[in-house]
């Protein structure tokens, strides 16, 4: 979402520029799909496509592609030679689309809807043509809103555009050959949600970490002097409940990640009570296997099931034998990370 508000900004100003988009991607290349980087006329970049020979070799092909005015793709290999060259531990294949992006109002406000669509928690797509097998191409971008509506122009038929939404297009990164040209058709999904219950010391620690690899960050909690904005990051949205017992509607679901780290036991056990029915992607409850176990058990006699209560990972996060609310925190948000990313690979 930051990285689109920057583009709308660089364009509004009238700033040409180029953006470099990972796809197609097999094996352990070193972003995911859909990695974006964008090269100013200087060679300053935002975002990153992973760093290393590959990274510096896109920024030097973007900074002609630029002059020129045109779009390219380049294939990648990472393997063999070329992986012990660039010291490189990761191997794997794919392709950049190196997208040159007119400073016109036509992409402006492409730019400004998705980042807008984005912030307002709906999907889009956004499609870019891919020419149809030249060296060179223009280019050209539209974006597909929630509501089907276009911003831009796609000069196919109706149908050729619901038939590129269709299919694989309609959860992840994907490129399509129709009518004899190839698309890039690029879901625009909100960030995944963390609801943090409990605004103590530790979740200051997961706050930032969360928002850094690019969470959307909700804390809870009943204690006023805990729930205020001020402890945390500008990004961060406080809410302040009267009491743990009765939780506020939230919009949970199956992008949205449980952290259960309370002031005490009997309110952990409160929350994960009200929240083991959600279709959350992630419920995790900080405390030794001692006290998973007691309220576990308690649980099992109000009558929840053991299927049930085995979606809690508890202790929470991946042991590191962490001991700090910072160290516990780089644990729990590794888990978080790790979880996230096997869903993605699941559903591409």
């Amino acid at each position: 979402m930051r990285l689109f508000r920057e583009v709308a900004a660089l364009l509004a100003a009238g700033e040409d520029i180029v953006i470099a988009t990972l796809f197609d991607k097999t094996g352990s290349a070193p972003r995911t799909a859909g990695a974006k980087m964008v090269v100013r006329a200087d060679g300053r970049i935002l975002g990153t496509i992973g760093g290393g020979c590959l990274e510096a070799e896109t920024i030097a092909e973007a900074k002609k592609l630029l002059k020129a005015r045109q779009s390219a793709i380049r294939t990648f290999e990472l393997t063999g030679n070329e992986t012990s060259a660039a010291d490189m531990v990761c191997g794997g294949a794919g392709e950049i689309l190196i997208n040159f992006v007119e400073a016109n109002a036509s992409n402006r406000r492409i730019y400004e809807e998705a980042a807008a669509t984005l912030s307002g928690r709906r999907r889009a797509w956004l499609i870019t043509s891919l020419g149809r097998g030249e060296p060179r191409f223009s280019g050209w971008q539209c974006l597909v809103k929630h509501d089907h509506s276009l911003v831009g122009d796609f000069p196919g038929a109706p149908d050729s555009l619901a038939k590129l939404l269709a299919g694989p297009a309609k959860l992840s990164i994907h490129a399509e050959v129709l009518e004899g040209q190839r698309f890039l058709v690029e879901p625009l999904r909100p960030p995944a949600t963390v609801y943090i219950f409990g605004a103590g010391h530790v979740s200051q620690q997961i706050v930032p970490l969360c928002e850094l690899v690019g969470f959307r960050t909700v804390v809870i909690d009943d204690r006023p002097e805990y729930a205020t904005p001020a402890r945390f990051t500008p990004r961060t949205e406080v809410l302040r409940i009267e009491s743990f017992s009765k939780l506020p509607p939230l919009p949970i679901d199956s992008d949205s990640y449980l952290v259960i780290v309370t002031k005490g036991h009997l309110h952990d056990k409160t929350v994960l009570e009200q929240v083991l029915g959600t279709s959350a992607a992630y419920i995790g409850m900080i405390g030794s296997r001692r006290k998973r176990e007691s309220i576990f058990a308690a649980l099992l006699n109000q009558g929840f099931t053991a299927d049930v209560l085995r979606r809690v990972h508890s202790p929470i996060g991946i042991d590191i034998l962490a001991e700090t609310p910072e160290e516990i925190a780089v644990s729990i948000v590794s888990e978080l990370i790790r979880v996230r990313a096997e869903r993605s690979s699941a559903q591409n």
